[in-house]
């Protein structure tokens, strides 16, 4: 299996906004060499009972996080739990995650939906790059973010990781031990599949061969200064092709979740960047976590092993796995009826906690 297919199947082209940058109030203006859209241009509906806030912040590397700040408008002065969102891989927080996150805020709590490094409205001066270790520390910052608001409680601080920042979301979660609650959503673990294909379905000779044809991409990225991309999306479909990869193009190439700063609407991929998710597996100390995870796939997704396998390494008996009946791998990212909110709401005013 070529790495251009891995990564293609589920790429997801970054371009920065030229619209005005702004803050609001009591957030920190951190940084100003971002330019943040001004507008709305979420895909889905702006809700009247959140108030939403530009914000940005700096991950460990240096690196700029754009994010959107939801808060209630009838959060009191009390502070409220905090929760950091990201994914799906190669989405922006425009699509999925802000989905998420102002349907939370909406239920009482404070969320970041935020872009990650190299994509989106963040920094980083490689676009559409992913990376085990930045990845993950970005939603270390994220907490960091939160932790800076006297607006959040700093002991109440969870997560929530979809596609597959859910795998990353899972590190974070062994790395940092502020993070109270991690929920993931239609979880992928890139680094096995980048690894090892779907269902690892790679052999050691296919991973070598490939491994052979990204450091020979390596070398002409560096005789060019061009980085090579991988395979993106089609733009249409055959009819030959995967269900999943229809039900991507039905989500990300069509007015249902089209975003032009999203890289599976409009880009592609570094191609290189399979090389560290090839050698950095992701969910080696999951099975360390203490706090409790919760974790959600559809029960007809084509990724729904991830979350399986994921689970079983997982110790401990605050932790869960549920199956959304007949739902596939997209459903989880925008069907208000299938996303199980108010599990995911009582799950956090759980174990969110002192």
């Amino acid at each position: 299996m070529k790495m251009m297919t891995i990564l293609g199947s589920v790429a997801v082209g970054v371009l920065l906004t030229s619209a005005a940058f702004y803050f609001f109030g009591f957030f920190k203006d951190t940084d100003k060499q971002l330019i943040l859209s001004k507008e709305w241009d979420k895909t889905f509906p702006k809700s009247d009972k959140v108030d939403t806030h530009k914000v940005v912040f700096k991950n460990r590397f240096g690196i700029p996080l754009a994010g959107d700040l939801y808060l209630p408008k009838n959060k009191g002065n009390a502070p409220l739990p905090g929760i950091a969102v990201s994914g799906p891989f190669g989405a922006v927080k425009e699509q999925v995650s802000g989905r998420y996150a102002q349907t939370l805020a909406e239920r009482g709590f404070i969320t970041l939906a935020f872009d990650p490094s190299f994509t989106g409205e963040s920094g980083g001066a490689v676009r559409d790059v992913a990376s085990p270790d930045i990845n993950t520390d970005d939603f270390s910052a994220a907490v960091d973010y939160l932790l800076t608001l006297p607006e959040v409680d700093p002991d109440k601080i969870g997560i929530i990781g979809i596609c597959g920042f859910g795998g990353f979301g899972l590190n974070a979660a062994a790395q940092d031990t502020r993070i109270k609650a991690t929920v993931t959503s239609t979880m992928y673990d890139m680094t096995r599949v980048t690894a090892r294909g779907y269902n690892d379905s790679m052999s050691d000779e296919d991973l070598y061969e490939m491994r052979k044809e990204l450091n020979n991409l390596r070398t002409q990225d560096a005789q060019t200064g061009i980085h090579a991309k991988a395979a993106p999306l089609p733009d249409k479909l055959t009819g030959d092709e995967p269900q999943f990869v229809k039900d991507y193009v039905n989500f990300y190439k069509t007015p249902l979740g089209f975003h032009k700063r999203s890289i599976g609407s409009n880009g592609a991929w570094n191609a290189t960047s399979a090389l560290s998710l090839i050698t950095q597996p992701i969910l080696s100390y999951s099975y360390s976590i203490k706090n409790p995870v919760l974790m959600i796939h559809g029960e007809k997704a084509h990724s729904r092993y991830f979350s399986e396998d994921a689970f079983k390494k997982l110790t401990g008996n605050n932790k869960e796995l549920m199956i959304i009946p007949n739902a596939n791998h997209t459903d989880l990212y925008y069907k208000m009826d299938v996303i199980p909110f108010d599990k995911i709401e009582k799950f956090f005013r759980e174990n969110l906690h002192k």
